[in-house]
């Protein structure tokens, strides 16, 4: 039996230690429009796909970060070429911790979000 659903991820959250702080840090670098949502048990801010029913979104909640680059690493998208992107990571208070890296599909980068999470940073070959 072989199971292959159109996506594995449903969604992720990453833990931050301070919501605004890391809801400037994401728009800043994504391009995304980011606010925080208080309406549920837990604050949290939403970076949302295009596509909500198809697409895979990313939650920043109160919590404790791995950090120092520990725990999983999530890739996102973000606006612009992937210079551009690798820029506003240190100028958004994150830091740049690979070169580019060419795959297939594309190429991206290694990064720490302020609390030290493990991101990357992906851009898609032109077609």
């Amino acid at each position: 039996m072989s199971y292959q659903p159109e996506h594995f991820l449903v969604w992720g959250e990453l833990p931050v230690s301070d919501m605004t702080r890391s809801v400037d840090f994401y728009a800043k670098v994504t391009g995304a429009d980011l606010t925080i949502d208080s309406s549920g048990p837990n604050p949290m801010a939403i970076l949302k796909p295009a596509d909500a029913r198809t697409g895979v979104a990313l939650h920043l909640y109160p919590g404790t970060p791995a950090g120092d680059g520990r725990g999983p690493t999530l890739h996102l998208a973000a606006e612009g070429a992937l210079e551009q992107i690798m820029t506003r990571v240190g100028e958004a208070g994150g830091e740049v911790i690979s070169p580019a890296i060419t795959i297939p599909a594309g190429r991206f980068f290694y990064a720490k979000d302020p609390d030290g999470n493990s991101v990357g940073f992906f851009e898609t070959s032109p077609a």
